[in-house]
């Protein structure tokens, strides 16, 4: 049950008015208890939290952010159709090739999930770590393992995200908290993204839908 939080107290002769906010949720659970118990001279008034509901619009729109489609393109509409043999090609004056890219990301959101998750985590050394060196993937399964990977530490941090006090600052960082590791989650992969989309372009491989 949720934590009852009583705000203010208004005595008077006749009766005591208690004013208490609750979550939708706590007033659900708690509602049996309040009108089958004598509470002798106490007028209970139940008051919803917006704030609750602000918190959840809120992650429903990290979440939307996160998985793209609105603003920006997708991941995974991003890689659609990709030619294979245009996996390791790094195009002219471009240092990286969309493997690279796509490794990269998985690289960078693991970090992010790890460390939102466990104060034990050690980050990779920045930049090398944070790169593949291979402008190709090794074979196919290098390939669908990173795209996998990508998907399920997604889904991990939205879940995460969903069940987690994303305002409080994380005890081993140095003021990040949930909230801030899912905007810079959502900026980072929406800027490779994008770089993946300009050099399926510049190979002519990309067709907008």
């Amino acid at each position: 049950m949720d934590k009852l939080k009583t705000f203010s107290r208004n005595k008077s002769k006749e009766y005591t008015e208690v004013y208490i906010s609750f979550t939708k949720k706590a007033a659900l659970d708690i509602t049996d208890k309040f009108f089958s118990t004598n509470f002798n001279n106490i007028c209970c008034i139940i008051k919803l939290n917006p704030m609750d509901n602000q918190h959840k619009t809120l992650v429903s729109e990290l979440t939307k952010l996160l998985l793209g489609g609105s603003a920006h393109t997708s991941f995974q509409e991003a890689i659609k159709g990709l030619n294979p043999k245009l996996r390791g090609v790094k195009p002219d004056n471009m240092p990286y090739s969309i493997w690279q890219l796509v490794d990269h990301i998985r690289i960078a959101q693991w970090d992010m999930l790890q460390f939102s998750k466990d104060a034990d985590h050690k980050s990779p050394k920045w930049p090398d770590e944070y790169w593949p060196t291979e402008s190709e993937p090794v074979d196919d399964d290098a390939w669908k393992g990173s795209i996998e990977q990508i998907d399920s530490d997604l889904d991990e941090f939205i879940e995460l995200l969903e069940h987690s006090d994303i305002y409080q600052p994380l005890e081993h960082g140095d003021g990040q908290s949930i909230l801030r590791e899912a905007l810079q989650l959502a900026d980072h992969n929406s800027y490779h993204i994008g770089e993946i989309i300009a050099i399926r372009r510049v190979l002519g491989d990309w067709k907008s839908s």
